[in-house]
């Protein structure tokens, strides 16, 4: 197999009709933070953006986004922001990860939302952990999914529904509304929200606000920014910027309009959008990692996605580990003292706003 390490904007236009067929063939490919287009936004705006193209006698059969750092140091292409990482691949591809990595000029290989089906990363004798993904399964229609939900939340969930319609007027669910000013809101909502859980913000950038204008209404059916809003009465409640693709519905950024907040208005906006995906013939709203409220109320199944890395017997790669072991055990330490972890608070909310 023969590996050839491009920036982004190298592709030809035979690499993205390859990729885009690659994701068409299995489901588990099929999520937008692996297309193509995500990968060449990001390399407009970060340097160490590179794709590797595996090619295999007169076919290309594999891309590889990632990011290559000093030392040898590699990580998924929007590392800190990308929500599915892996190789893009022919069905039945079988590929040496240490060899990969070889050719790619990487010591090591950090993952953290690894893809379903990305085994020969999993098995080069490193530690890894799984997570879950929660999704809204939408294959067998809208109906087919409320069925599936628990009784209690969606009865919940009505009655917050006619409770916003008459305190504050009728609802509606515009399922893309490319507007920017509507974008510029919904990255004040959720700036505001992770602020205040302490949380890093990465909308607080310029570089990275450039990535989702540039995204937004992508006319592409691997992956196109989607900003679908809920109104109540003409104003809108809840907004989410998500990233689509023909199959799958990446939410990305969900945020509300704390003044609504009794009425739970993001759980109304997922119910709304859920219908109007299936709709559209879209199959799994991915809720992303993790659990909260929502996720756990919403999703009627869960994807499996690794945390991990793979790495080649390498100073840099011994240098990669030493720096995870210490990132793992300053962030335990850190949760487990409380004034501690206030005080982070306070200075990651100092950065942010110096930025």
């Amino acid at each position: 197999m023969d590996v050839t390490v491009l920036r982004p904007d190298e592709l030809t236009a035979a690499d993205l009709a390859a990729w885009a067929a690659m994701q068409r063939a299995d489901l588990r490919l099929a999520n937008p933070f692996l297309a193509p287009e995500f990968a060449m936004a990001v390399g407009r705006r970060r340097a160490t953006a590179r794709v590797a193209r595996l090619t295999a006698g007169a076919g290309t059969v594999g891309f590889f986004p990632f990011e290559r750092h000093a030392l040898g140091s590699g990580k998924p292409i929007g590392w800190g922001f990308c929500d599915c990482q892996g190789l893009v691949h022919r069905p039945g591809l079988d590929w040496d990860p240490l060899e990969l990595l070889r050719a790619c000029g990487l010591a090591l290989w950090e993952y953290d939302h690894l893809a379903e089906g990305q085994t020969p990363f999993e098995t080069g004798g490193t530690p890894h952990t799984r997570a879950a993904s929660p999704v809204m399964e939408l294959a067998g229609g809208h109906h087919a999914y409320l069925e599936r939900l628990r009784p209690k939340v969606l009865r919940a969930a009505r009655n917050q529904e006619r409770r916003l319609a008459r305190d504050v007027g009728p609802l509606r669910l515009d399922f893309h509304t490319p507007d920017p000013a509507l974008l510029d809101t919904l990255c004040r909502w959720k700036s505001a929200q992770l602020r205040s859980r302490g949380q890093r913000d990465p909308l607080s950038q310029d570089w990275f606000l450039a990535i989702l204008r540039e995204l937004l209404d992508l006319p592409s059916e691997s992956c196109s920014g989607t900003l679908t809003v809920l109104r109540a009465g003409g104003t809108p409640v809840a907004m989410l910027y998500g990233l689509r693709s023909r199959e799958v519905y990446a939410t990305w950024f969900p945020a509300y309009d704390v003044r609504f907040a009794k009425y739970s208005p993001g759980i109304l906006l997922h119910l709304k959008c859920a219908e109007a995906s299936a709709e559209r013939g879209i199959i799994h709203v991915d809720l992303g990692k993790g659990t909260s409220r929502y996720k756990d109320a919403l999703k009627t199944a869960d994807l499996t996605v690794t945390e991990g890395y793979v790495g080649r017997r390498t100073p840099g790669a011994v240098l990669g580990r030493l720096r995870r072991a210490s990132s793992r055990t300053a962030h335990t330490a850190i949760n487990a003292d409380p004034r501690v972890h206030r005080a982070v608070v306070r200075a990651v909310g100092a950065v942010d706003r110096l930025r």
